[in-house]
């Protein structure tokens, strides 16, 4: 990263600011500063920039000052400006915890091929969450300082415990009519049990749903088999009837990427459409769980995954250039990097990483995790972020802890090899479960990584439609 001079030296125009600059393709380079500012420069222009020779009326000066890149005689407040709004993309941090996982049930109906927990049948009640260590979690959500809570509730299939569900949002609502807290429900289900009374009571207190859609029919069930084999009749069912009762917006799908889809990403795409989705979140499969150990841990292919995503964002722009507005989230989530003055809410992305101060999860049997992914860790024996107890510790412990402290430390990628000097720093974030579980170490050999290599390779595309394509760019841009 180049740092200003002192001062103004005679026979100079102006002064460089902090930034970073990566090669987006042969001939061009990335240019970022710390909150997320970007231009693309030629090599030429680039070296003229760093040389101090760049003509002030030329229109690369102009874009360079304008965002903060230098500044000159007539113009000293780059600094200021830099200041204030890396100010202000930070200032989430100090809300902490906005969302709160329960993990009702291990319990489900289901038997995915992918699935990233120790899933249990439907009959061994063992596995569900106790009343009170319910209470006790909630006891910890109101705890945290975050003027805005989402409580999501998580299994295995969470309506096999639905009576816990009722009593945790009931008892949530009781606790925030002193608290007075944006409050929030999602519950994470497959559908199959959605039954009237549970649609009836998410209409009451205006719970959303979120399901998960991997593709067409022959695609879904296999990658989601049920007893029966009608998977995906059981979800585009459950879909309609949702939306019946609690309208368009109340219902989101998630999918996910396997072995088998990755040939399929324009049937996907289209599924969504033909139900009426308009959005949708071409995610990749993650490495740990249950699915990795049954596998050996083998069935992660970023290469493909990355052309799995550049055929999927084609086939959305084309959708939407003949006239169906569909965006792709994980793309929405850069965009907002890029442009947005407060960057991105994605727990994933975050620097530091967003354990523990982006979410907490409350794990069936009362255990306190940092992350989802976290406690998805510890079923293959891995407790590096357990967290605590809900029935020992509270919330300044759990939020104080050395485990999470720790891990904190090493997620701030401003301090880390090779991404400290990488223009992508301020668009990217910190994985450090992804690296625990792939490379035994929770900052990772980032030349080796994965998640670098995916984040890097969606970034210089994504940009480089913006650069290169106007009605791409037009099209992005309206996602935001």
């Amino acid at each position: 990263m180049f740092q200003q001079r002192t001062a103004f030296e005679p026979d100079r125009n102006y002064r460089l600011a902090p930034f970073r600059f990566s090669p987006l393709d042969g001939s061009r380079y990335v240019m970022t500063n710390d909150v997320g500012e970007h231009v693309v420069l030629s090599r030429e222009h680039l070296v003229a920039f760093v040389q101090r020779t760049l003509p002030p009326d030329s229109a690369t000066y102009k874009a360079l000052k304008s965002r903060h890149f230098m500044f000159d005689r007539q113009s000293r407040v780059a600094l200021d400006l830099l200041a204030l709004k890396y100010r202000t993309r930070a200032e989430q941090l100090a809300a902490f915890t906005g969302l709160h996982i329960f993990v009702v049930t291990l319990r489900c109906d289901h038997s995915c091929q992918y699935c990233q927990v120790s899933r249990q049948v439907e009959d061994r009640t063992r596995f569900d969450m106790t009343p009170e260590h319910a209470d006790k979690a909630l006891a910890l959500v109101f705890q945290s300082p975050s003027p805005a809570l989402k409580i999501e509730f998580q299994g295995g299939e969470p309506l096999l415990n639905f009576g816990l569900i009722r009593h945790v949002v009931e008892r949530a609502l009781e606790m925030n009519r002193t608290q007075g807290r944006d409050l929030q429900f999602v519950i994470a289900t497959n559908l199959s049990r959605l039954s009237d009374e549970v649609l009836a009571f998410c209409r009451e207190h205006g719970i959303f749903l979120s399901t998960s859609l991997d593709g067409p029919e022959a695609l879904h069930n296999a990658q989601r088999p049920v007893r029966g084999g009608d998977s995906h009749q059981r979800t585009v069912d459950g879909i309609r009837r949702a939306r019946e009762v609690l309208g368009e917006q109340a219902v989101s799908a998630l999918m996910t990427t396997t072995r088998t889809s990755l040939d399929r990403v324009e049937d996907i795409i289209d599924e969504y459409v033909r139900l009426g989705f308009h959005g949708i979140f071409l995610r990749n499969l993650s490495p740990y769980g249950f699915a990795v150990r049954r596998r050996g841990g083998q069935d992660y292919d970023v290469d493909r995954w990355i052309a799995f995503y550049k055929r999927g964002l084609t086939h959305i722009l084309k959708l939407n250039a003949g006239g169906y507005a569909l965006r792709e989230e994980f793309t929405v989530i850069l965009l907002q990097k890029l442009f947005s003055p407060r960057g991105s809410n994605y727990v994933d992305l975050q620097s530091p990483a967003g354990l523990g101060i982006g979410a907490l999860v409350y794990n069936y049997d009362g255990h306190v995790y940092a992350s989802d992914e976290g406690r998805m860790l510890a079923e293959m024996g891995d407790l590096s972020f357990r967290l605590g107890h809900v029935a020992q510790d509270d919330h300044a412990a759990l939020l104080t802890s050395e485990t999470l402290l720790s891990h904190l430390s090493d997620t701030l990628p401003e301090g880390t090899p090779m991404c400290s000097d990488c223009a992508f720093l301020p668009l990217c974030g910190a994985d450090p479960v992804f690296h625990r579980a792939t490379q035994g170490d929770a900052v990772g050999h980032k030349a080796f990584s994965a998640f670098c290599k995916k984040q890097m390779a969606v970034l210089r595309h994504v940009i480089t439609l913006l650069e290169d394509d106007p009605r791409a760019r037009e099209t992005l841009l309206g996602w935001l």
